[in-house]
């Protein structure tokens, strides 16, 4: 029953994505849910802070190169990494190289096997960044206007 409530409560969150092994990872209000076949269990992401979609575009998932799931907060810069295979979850505060008096969170996450690197985006200021590999630093690479909530993706 509370797993049927959890994975319900996932697929209302925006983020969901398969990996290699067909296990499907959405986002719930206290983590992440990874579910395969029959089986769900919730990964909960310590100290994870997010805004609600009235407020701001949800946070997001992605999958990495080494299969790992990495989840944004929408709000401060900050990654959670859980790992495939063991679902241990690391906490990686990022060193922003500029906006420093900003609330800067990430709104869409990519990675560019080409520049070895995350690509992310905050909606909220309109800029995009470029997040080493080791998830500790992110530059800012671009500035648009911002996006505001009529860019969130649809749930």
């Amino acid at each position: 029953m509370v797993l049927r409530r959890v994975f319900f409560l996932a697929l209302f969150m925006v983020g969901l994505t398969c990996d290699a092994s067909e296990r499907t990872w959405a986002l719930a209000r206290d983590g992440v849910v990874v579910r395969w076949g029959r089986a769900a269990q919730l990964v909960p992401l310590p100290d994870w802070q997010w805004a609600e979609r009235a407020y701001a575009c949800p946070p997001v998932l992605a999958l990495g190169p080494g299969g790992e799931v990495i989840v944004t907060s929408n709000v401060v810069p900050t990654l959670w990494r859980v790992d495939a295979r063991t679902l241990r979850v690391t906490v990686h505060r990022l060193e922003l190289d500029a906006d420093h008096d900003k609330d800067v969170g990430f709104t869409s996450l990519r990675y560019s096997a080409a520049e070895e690197a995350w690509i992310a985006f905050s909606a909220g200021h309109g800029s995009t960044w470029r997040i080493d590999r080791g998830l500790a630093r992110a530059r800012k690479i671009a500035e648009h206007q911002p996006a505001g909530r009529a860019a969130c993706p649809i749930a």
